[in-house]
């Protein structure tokens, strides 16, 4: 061979190398911060309450002063933050006042969270959405169940948290002690309680898909679900003030945030056996930190467009013409529109987060008091330019108690 050609080829090849190992990071990994996204972040969540949205302001007062809304919220439109507020109280009890770095039990809004990290395990080619609960756990009574049909609630499954209640009253078990995935699991086997319905037949929406999915994330990875979690998607995403909490880890929960049930201050929320099991709920987060949140789905800091893409796509029969489920999302369409989402209900908590794909508009919602206040959104999505997300929001197949 000439050697000049020997040379040419020698020295593309060490490009390639080169290239390809530059490119094309540890799959195992999660993807390094830099000071630069630091700073970047820093800067989107800048917000200058003299410069408040006069609008949302005055609505949002109106909502407190109306329908009692109690809770924090953000809004922020096309890289900007319009308003931000905390208002009332983090513990009536103590008379504490909430915070905007407040931090909330997100409740189903965790769901959002444990499909991207369910979604991140694919990519990373460690799991297949066609696989069956079975090969992670053998003991697991149900046939015909798979990740996919865990992220998009056609599982068929019963709803573990009436389950574990029924055994725990029936029993007489200590209710103070939570309880891990894999306690839930391993009663599941032991048990084998009677599913809703056979697998990929209707939607219906239940804590049990994503409780599972959580344990499936602790089988793959041997890790504990809030240990992946903070490695893989809060610290990528610059989630500084988020964490998993769980009963069966802390014996109280540490924020001072606590959950008003009924819609009265006088039914504060304790914690327990049931706060345990996590990844249907079991994220504590900020409105700040769900922006950030926000922002690192939209620059595709944790998935790749593709894989969002198949997030944000119904797997279901369509209901009322506009609403459909995804992979751990919510989701509004009307012509040229699109809004991914998630409510929470959960132990005094109840929220609403949602993110306009198209208009680049996310409103964050926390509440520690369930009144109902957040059923009176409409004059605030006109403001904003988000189309009205009403109807089935909160509403529909088995999510009217445990959302």
């Amino acid at each position: 061979m000439i050697p000049f050609l020997r040379n040419l080829i020698i020295v593309s090849s060490l490009i390639t190398t080169l290239f390809s190992c530059s490119s094309n990071p540890s799959k195992d990994k999660p993807v390094a911060r830099t000071i630069d996204d630091d700073k970047a972040d820093s800067l989107l969540l800048v917000y200058h309450p003299e410069n408040a949205d006069k609008r949302i302001d005055a609505f949002m007062k109106e909502l407190h002063r109306t329908r009692g809304f109690n809770g924090n919220v953000l809004v922020a439109k096309k890289g900007k933050i319009l308003y931000e507020n905390a208002i009332g109280w983090a513990d009536y009890l103590h008379r504490d006042s909430l915070k905007i770095s407040s931090q909330f039990e997100l409740a189903s809004i965790s769901k959002t969270m444990t499909g991207t990290a369910i979604l991140m395990l694919m990519e990373q080619g460690k799991l297949k959405l066609d696989q069956n609960v079975k090969e992670f756990f053998p003991d697991f009574p149900y046939d015909g169940i798979t990740i996919k049909l865990l992220l998009t609630h056609r599982s068929g499954m019963m709803n573990y948290v009436y389950f574990v209640d029924n055994i725990w009253k029936k029993e007489h078990r200590d209710e103070r002690k939570g309880i891990t995935n894999m306690d839930v699991m391993n009663l599941i086997a032991e048990y084998k309680p009677a599913p809703y319905t056979k697998p990929d037949r209707v939607f219906h929406y239940n804590n049990s898909n994503f409780m599972v999915l959580a344990a499936i994330i602790e089988k793959v990875t041997g890790k504990s679900y809030a240990e992946f979690m903070k490695e893989n998607i809060f610290e990528p995403a610059g989630m500084k003030h988020t964490a998993v909490y769980s009963k069966a880890v802390y014996d109280k929960i540490p924020v001072d945030v606590v959950g008003h049930d009924r819609g009265q201050w006088r039914y504060s929320v304790v914690q327990n056996f049931l706060d345990g099991p996590v990844g249907d709920k079991g994220i504590y987060s900020t409105v700040g930190d769900l922006y950030l949140f926000d922002h690192a789905l939209r620059t595709h800091r944790l998935l790749k467009q593709q894989t969002l893409d198949s997030a944000y796509t119904g797997h279901n029969p369509m209901v009322r013409g506009h609403f459909n489920y995804g992979y751990g999302w919510r989701i509004f369409e009307a012509p040229g529109q699109k809004v991914v989402y998630h409510t929470g209900w959960w132990h005094g908590f109840r929220h609403i987060y949602l993110r306009d794909l198209k208009n680049d508009i996310t409103i964050v919602l926390l509440t520690n008091l369930t009144n109902g206040s957040l059923l009176k959104l409409d004059e605030l999505f006109r403001i904003t330019g988000m189309p009205i997300v009403r109807k089935s929001a909160y509403t529909g197949n088995g999510d009217a108690t445990d959302d």
